[in-house]
């Protein structure tokens, strides 16, 4: 026996509408593969959020995350942990800290005249 159009419709309507979209979670750490590129997304904050010291701390984080943070805390001096909290979005980094983790990230903070 042959469905009708609107019960072929029904049907394929009831099983399109069960179909999911699945989502991952976006990590901008997977995509800083360059120093070039880890430079320009610092740089990028600076510019754009040079008023948000929170912010700039968590774009340091996400390039430590990229390149490694064991080597990067060891590099800067630091434990992993606490690198981790300070560059957290919670995290309250003192400028030394600040300073330690661009020089073991090989970058450089830069000023500008407003």
């Amino acid at each position: 026996m042959k469905k009708s159009r609107t019960t072929r419709a029904k049907t394929r309507a009831k099983t399109t509408a069960k179909k999911k979209t699945k989502t991952i979670p976006f990590d901008i750490a997977e995509q800083l593969r360059t120093p070039a590129e880890m430079a320009a997304y610092l740089d990028a904050w600076l510019a754009e959020r040079s008023d948000d010291p929170s912010g700039i701390a968590r774009a340091l984080g996400d390039i430590a995350r990229a390149k490694g943070m064991a080597q990067v805390a060891r590099a800067a001096g630091l434990s992993r942990e606490s690198l981790y909290k300070a560059l957290s979005s919670g995290g309250n980094p003192s400028f030394a800290t600040v300073l330690k983790v661009a020089r073991a990230l090989g970058v450089r903070l830069h000023a500008a005249a407003a």
